[in-house]
């Protein structure tokens, strides 16, 4: 199998086909065991109530047999799509050798990093170095928050508001959602939050809303009454995802880059849900020709939904030694092959110019539904990262359109998701394998389920 089949062989052939109530009684079963056993913080089943039996490509089917179009593909982790025998050939055959490996040298770790430095932005390739943490993308933002303060000196984290980040301590501290962190307070100290340029929410022009955001940065670094004593660092998504995938203007990463380096601090670009050929580059800061000092990735880097993160860095910043950064799970070796054939899959099928035309595509679509329902006030995204976000008849965020949208896609068979503080986004995330007769389907459920819902 030298580069795997062809992304049309990759699923279940009938989806979308609902043919019980949601949840069916199989998976109603399930749901209720899970209420009584598992933890209260579970989520996902509250708004998707369906227990999965197995996965292909971009599709799914539950306990009871019900096949769905997936458009959020577990939150842009299987970016090349469920159980894609080309990476599950590789990762079978490491399982059948050995798994765990602290940070030991394999084959597969040093093949990855080699592919990551193939598919770094800019000088990245040529410039960097690699550490593995623990298995989620709060670990590698965990990592960048260390490796920052440990260049620097300093402890002051910059942030944006509308940014997700993550869920521990750290990563938590730089998220912005008052609601992810309002009961676990105190959070890290000299963390400040910062304007990040949201044309449409804020009611001014790109320029001005670049302006804003840069001027706000600028201000905190270098005014004496900035009030940011020891500055470590900037954490930017180059697009938001939780925030309502917030797409910023061309110039502010480049801007951004600019304000980093004139003030000897590094510029973190946060690529954990936007990499990975997501919106079309390998990575999103691609799009505008950003080299970050420090990259945290992980979702779709373990290649088929196994857990790994990683960092990639400048070389000049390896200036820790053993043990600065440490973690059990450092050496995840299914995972890390999992994500050398996941890199070679989107390369050999040519996968970035797929979801650049695939998710063109579908913001077409959403643009000529948008004529003609004025509660739909931006189309946003960049390849197969797509945000739709509404508002009620008097412009406030609505987030029960969306809930309404997302009940009636499920109904049917298609699975998406929300985003934005007040779930007032659709967020769509398909693997980039998604074909685009599986597209025209999901958007015309789609499309029925907006034009009936508000």
């Amino acid at each position: 199998m030298a580069a795997g089949p062809p992304i049309h062989e990759l699923h279940f052939r009938e989806a979308p086909l609902v043919e019980t109530d949601l949840p069916g009684p199989r998976s109603q079963e399930l749901l209720e065991k899970q209420r009584e056993y598992d933890s209260g913080a579970v989520a996902y089943p509250k708004n998707v109530p369906i227990a999965l039996e197995e996965a292909r490509g971009a599709t799914l089917r539950d306990r009871d047999g019900n096949t769905f179009l997936d458009f959020f593909a577990g939150i842009g982790v299987m970016n090349v799509g469920h159980s894609n025998p080309y990476v599950l050939e590789a990762v079978q055959e490491q399982l059948d050798k050995y798994v765990h490996t602290l940070d030991f040298p394999t084959e597969a770790r040093i093949e990855l990093i080699e592919k990551l430095n193939e598919i770094a932005p800019g000088d990245m390739p040529e410039n960097s170095k690699v550490v593995f943490g623990g298995p989620t993308g709060s670990d590698a933002i965990e990592a960048t928050i260390k490796l920052a303060k440990y260049n620097t000196g300093g402890d002051g984290l910059i942030a944006f508001r509308g940014a997700y980040h993550g869920g521990s301590a750290g990563a938590l501290s730089l998220t912005a959602g008052k609601a992810y962190k309002k009961d676990y307070t105190p959070m890290l100290p000299d963390v400040q939050h910062l304007p990040y340029p949201n044309p449409v929410q804020q009611g001014i022009s790109e320029e001005e809303a670049v302006d804003r955001s840069i001027d706000a940065v600028r201000d905190m670094l270098e005014n004496p009454y900035g009030g940011l004593a020891n500055p470590a660092g900037i954490w930017v998504e180059p697009i938001q995802g939780e925030g309502g995938v917030v797409v910023p203007p061309e110039d502010f990463l480049p801007r951004l880059k600019e304000v980093a380096e004139e003030n000897d601090i590094p510029l973190i670009v946060d690529e954990i849900q936007a990499g990975f050929g997501r919106t079309g580059q390998w990575f999103a800061s691609d799009w505008v020709d950003v080299t970050p000092d420090v990259m945290p990735m992980a979702k779709a880097i373990g290649g088929c939904g196994l857990p790994l993160s990683a960092t990639m860095y400048r070389d000049e910043l390896d200036t820790w030694g053993p043990g600065g950064h440490i973690g059990t799970y450092r050496g995840n070796v299914p995972a890390m092959i999992g994500g050398v054939r996941a890199i070679e899959y989107i390369q050999e099928h040519d996968l970035l110019a797929h979801a650049r035309e695939l998710g063109e595509y579908m913001r077409t679509r959403f643009r000529e539904v948008a004529e003609d329902t004025p509660r739909i006030v931006d189309v946003r995204g960049k390849g197969l990262f797509t945000g739709v976000e509404f508002a009620d008849e008097d412009g406030n965020p609505d987030g029960d359109a969306v809930k309404a949208v997302r009940h009636a896609c499920m109904e049917d068979g298609v699975l998406v998701w929300k985003a934005g503080p007040h779930g007032q986004v659709l967020r769509l995330l398909p693997p980039l394998v998604m074909t685009r007769d599986q597209a025209e389907i999901g958007m015309d459920v789609i499309v029925e389920a907006i034009e009936e819902s508000i």
